[in-house]
Order: structure tokens, then C-alpha cells, then sequence
């Protein structure tokens, strides 16, 4: 996905709500202005990380954050997975439930509330605009063998663990991979974290390689891109992966919410809105 100049701007700004120091704030400056047409926002952000290190050392660790919302989710699996098998559709509620969980996002919000999360997942629904997406998800899964869930946050990955189980259940002759990050990225899940939460028993997991908030194939490892490569069916959770792999000619199906105003704009619709495409 191609950067735009409101995102460019909205970079900018973030970057100096971080710091006010002058040479940091000139070498974030150089890169926005020396970027590539296509660079997109997670590399440019993997740009400013690495440039942040080289003026102030490691950055803060999110890791009490991301078990904060891995517990939080995990102490509610039970309750949440009870109200998925009672449901008339598991599978769609199970998926409607894993997207409701990309909210849990500190790279596009700065406060998480645990009151409007569980609301949104109380009020989940599965819009009439994503049923023909989901039709053509379901013949896919049917007819394929081989299935990648690109997986994004702690917390949400709990809720994706969920949806696994359902679509396990519907189609048992899936081989179904999740690919976490390659290193610690905001409150992005690692391996560690997929452990932590268990999707190992469901699912075999397997590293980006990269330590990038989202999927660029020219730095992920040769396991990750042979996965990517040759996976059946793909779906990319969240907005990192999708402005990192939307529009270089792959078959994904991409899960997220719009939680940024660059998203309500590109879709035309109200922030948190949950989008289910094909590409």
C-alpha cells in the first residue's frame, strides 16, 4: 500500500510527540523526505526505531503490555469460546471475534480500554458487505490444503487461537500455519507470545523473521517467504500487514479494523469499522 502525505504527516507528528531532540528529529526528517514511493508506514516506522536506538538505546519494552492483554483475553478464553460454539455459526463468530481483537493496537491507538473491547465484541457482527469475500474464503478453505494466518497483536492472538479451533473443525484436512513477528515490535506477538497463549497446539508456528510491524517480503526470512510463497490460502491480520502487502500482486484475504483516519478514508467508513477483503 502505497504511503500517502496525510500519513507521512501523521508520522511526523508522532515522532515529535516522542522526542523533541533536534538530531533525532532531523534524521526522522531524512528519512520521510528520502523515502522510496515504496516504502510503506511499518518499514518507515522499522526506520525510525532503528534510528531511535541510535540515539537513546533501546527502546521501552512493551512486554508487560503484551501480557497484560494475552492474560486479560486468556482469563475470558473460556467464556469467549462457550459463546462461539452456542452461537448459530461458530466459524463466523469465532472470525468476527478475532477481528473485534485487532483493536488491541498501540501502534494506532495510544490507549487501549478494556470497557469499549468488550463491548465490541458483545455487539460483533458480520456485515452483508463481507459475505461474498467469505463465501469465496470458505470454497477456498474447502478446496485447499494448505492455510497462513499472518498474525498481528498480543491479546488479539488469543482471539485468533479461538477462530483456528472453529475453522479446524470445518475443515480438518487444513494445514494450518501462524507467522508471528521476528522480534519485539510495540505490543506485536512474537513466538514467545504464541506460546504464551497456546496457538502452538492448534496451529504450527513459525517467525517472520523481521522486526518490522508488518510482512515485507524483502526482509522476512527464507522460511517465512516459502511459507507466503506457497501457502494455499492466506489471511493478514491487521493494518501493518495490510499496508505492507496490499498491491503486489498476492492472493490475501485481509482481516482488520479501521483505526486510523488514513483507513476511514480509504474505505469510507466509520473508525472501528471491520473490513474483510480480498486482493
Amino acid at each position: 500500500m502505497v504511503i500517502t502525505e496525510s500519513c507521512v504527516e501523521c508520522l511526523w507528528k508522532r515522532q515529535q510527540q516522542l522526542s523533541d531532540d533536534p538530531a533525532y528529529l532531523s534524521d526522522i526528517r531524512k528519512i520521510l523526505d528520502n523515502r522510496s514511493p515504496n516504502d510503506c508506514s511499518p518499514y518507515l516506522v522499522y526506520l525510525f526505531n532503528q534510528t531511535y536506538e541510535k540515539h537513546f538505546g533501546t527502546k521501552p519494552s512493551y512486554e508487560d503490555v503484551k501480557k497484560t492483554y494475552n492474560d486479560y483475553i486468556l482469563l475470558n478464553e473460556d467464556h469467549i469460546r462457550g459463546w462461539i460454539e452456542n452461537s448459530a455459526d461458530p466459524l463466523i463468530t469465532a472470525f468476527s471475534y478475532a477481528r473485534i481483537g485487532n483493536y488491541i493496537d498501540f501502534g494506532a491507538l495510544k490507549t487501549i480500554n478494556t470497557d469499549t473491547l468488550n463491548e465490541m465484541l458483545r455487539s460483533a457482527h458480520f456485515a452483508k458487505e463481507d459475505e461474498d469475500v467469505y463465501r469465496s474464503f470458505l470454497q477456498e478453505c474447502q478446496e485447499k490444503k494448505t492455510f497462513l494466518l499472518i498474525a498481528d497483536n498480543c491479546g488479539e492472538i488469543v482471539l485468533d487461537k479461538l477462530f483456528l479451533e472453529q475453522l479446524k473443525k470445518c475443515y480438518p484436512h487444513l494445514e494450518i500455519t501462524v507467522m508471528v513477528r521476528g522480534s519485539e515490535v510495540l505490543n506485536d506477538a512474537t513466538l514467545a507470545d504464541a506460546a504464551y497463549v497456546g496457538i502452538d497446539h492448534t496451529a504450527n508456528v513459525i517467525s517472520s523473521g523481521s522486526g518490522v510491524g508488518g510482512t515485507i517480503c524483502q526482509l522476512i526470512s527464507e522460511e517465512a517467504k516459502n511459507t507466503l510463497d506457497t501457502c494455499d490460502v492466506i489471511l493478514a491480520k491487521g493494518q501493518g500487514n495490510y499496508e505492507s502487502l496490499a498491491g503486489h500482486g498476492r492472493h490475501i484475504y485481509y482481516s482488520f479494523l479501521c483505526k486510523c483516519d488514513l483507513f476511514v478514508r480509504r474505505f469510507n467508513v466509520p473508525k472501528f469499522t471491520g473490513m474483510f477483503i480480498m486482493e
